[in-house]
């Protein structure tokens, strides 16, 4: 039981885990004080309170509503997402595209090499299914010459209509 304890802890996911979660911490700290002691400020200063708190308040039988609180909490809501957005998300973005476009050839190489084995693939199948079912094939090329003669077909007849609402104005317009 120990043994199998120690290959859970020493496998790297649960260290990678707490390494996230300890990081996510520390962050959480720094966007707090952005949104709290910068966004925040300037969004009471504009609107002249610090929070909506007090904002849109019902009394119904007593028992204040108070909306204000919901409007604050979405207001923080939306300064802590735009924060991270904006400080963490959209740089980490551009350093990755920068770092893929510095090394764009191997990536390349990489999606032409699953295209070639998706290539590879499929004419294996193909070939399997020509060995192991030659009626299968028959009754394809037999469907296809079908569907190229009603093309054809069609083709020689002209444009039609072929809905209900098509034939009734075909019959008005006598072209039927």
């Amino acid at each position: 039981m120990l043994q199998g304890f120690r290959h859970f802890i020493t496998r790297g996911n649960v260290v990678d885990l707490a390494t996230a979660v300890i990081i996510g911490t520390a962050f959480t700290a720094v966007v707090s004080a952005l949104v709290e002691n910068v966004l925040m400020p300037l969004i009471s200063a504009l609107v002249g309170a610090p929070d909506f708190d007090n904002f849109a308040v019902v009394e119904i039988n007593g028992n204040a509503i108070r909306f204000g609180v919901l409007l604050t909490a979405l207001v923080n809501f939306l300064l802590v997402a735009s924060a991270v957005y904006y400080v963490v998300i959209a740089p980490m973005k551009r350093m990755v595209e920068a770092r893929e476009r510095r090394s764009g050839s191997a990536k390349a190489l990489v999606e032409d090499e699953n295209i070639t084995l998706l290539k590879e693939i499929r004419d294996q199948l193909k070939a399997q299914t020509e060995v192991t079912n030659p009626a299968f094939l028959a009754s394809l090329a037999e469907a296809q010459r079908q569907a190229e003669e009603q093309a054809a077909a069609e083709a020689a007849q002209g444009p039609r209509r072929h809905t209900v609402l098509g034939r009734a104005k075909d019959v008005v317009w006598g072209k039927d």
